[in-house]
């Protein structure tokens, strides 16, 4: 079961709603016993993954920061906004970035294999991300990470948070809570 949770946003925007999500999936996880840690992707700036690049000056140290955390973790919350019915460049690059670090014999994705997700997503739209969370889903699937069936995709997001950080809508926290329930539940059993 998972027990240490990394929470982040595949928004770099300071004042960012799927920031104000991680935050309270954060916040909800440890209410509800385990360790969270929220991160910022901001912080961890990374080039455009370009694999020349990555054969003339190597793997940017960011990236060996950011694995160093995620495999420090059990598993992940992610609040993704949606760019164009997908996630966001911010949040694959730096997907890519950590997949290609292969150190101490580990296999490239070493930091995802047995992880277990839960996905969110907030915007201003009807459909509050949700278009987005389909290709994520598809994408943490595909690198070994196990995500959870519980999801939350809140829409009309500008107006979704109090000044506090807490939704506006209980109906709201209560599928946060299911869905961060559903993430502390699960068990995998790797390979």
């Amino acid at each position: 079961m998972a027990s240490k949770i990394l929470c982040f946003s595949g928004s770099p925007r300071k004042d960012s709603i799927n920031k104000k999500l991680a935050l309270l999936a954060c916040n909800t996880i440890k209410m509800c016993g385990a360790e969270a840690t929220y991160i910022d992707l901001a912080d961890f700036n990374l080039p455009l993954y370009d694999g020349d690049l990555e054969s003339h000056a190597g793997i940017p140290d960011n990236a060996y920061k950011l694995k160093d955390i995620f495999c420090a973790h059990d598993g992940l919350f992610i609040a993704s906004p949606e760019h164009n019915s997908t996630y966001s460049a911010l949040l694959k690059n730096t997907i890519d970035w950590i997949s290609r670090i292969t150190e101490d014999g580990l296999p490239p994705l070493s930091a995802f294999t047995n992880k277990i997700a839960a996905i969110g997503a907030v915007s201003p739209g009807a459909l509050g991300g949700y278009r987005g969370l389909i290709p994520l889903r598809l994408l943490l699937s595909n690198i070994g990470v196990v995500v959870v069936p519980s999801q939350i995709a809140i829409t009309d997001g500008f107006n979704a948070f109090n000044a506090d950080g807490s939704f506006h809508n209980e109906n709201h926290h209560k599928l946060l809570k299911t869905t961060v329930e559903s993430l502390l539940k699960t068990k995998i059993h790797p390979a």
